[in-house]
């Protein structure tokens, strides 16, 4: 258990700090992380993260892919982290 939450600390760092390098990029008229990255991310674990970040710095967000996407990502995490906790613990 505690490698999983280690796991999910560094995920969402990491989501952390792409998501807030896309937008210094994107201020900047600089190179861009792909969307794909993004949400590959948000699928490992970030999603949590990456969306308050998304909300926090305002970047992304009138993206229904992301606004959408990210939420309904984290939602199904849940329901398999429920069911996986289920068949361990009960």
């Amino acid at each position: 258990m505690e490698i999983f939450i280690i796991y999910i600390c560094i995920i969402s760092l990491i989501s952390i700090i792409v998501t807030v390098c896309d937008k210094y990029f994107a201020i900047h008229r600089k190179w861009r992380v792909r969307e794909s990255t993004l949400l590959i991310l948000s699928a490992l674990g970030g999603s949590a993260a990456m969306y308050i970040t998304m909300q926090l710095i305002r970047h992304k967000t009138r993206h229904i892919k992301f606004m959408l996407g990210i939420p309904i990502i984290f939602i199904i995490q849940l329901i398999i982290l429920f069911f996986v906790w289920r068949m361990i613990y009960v």
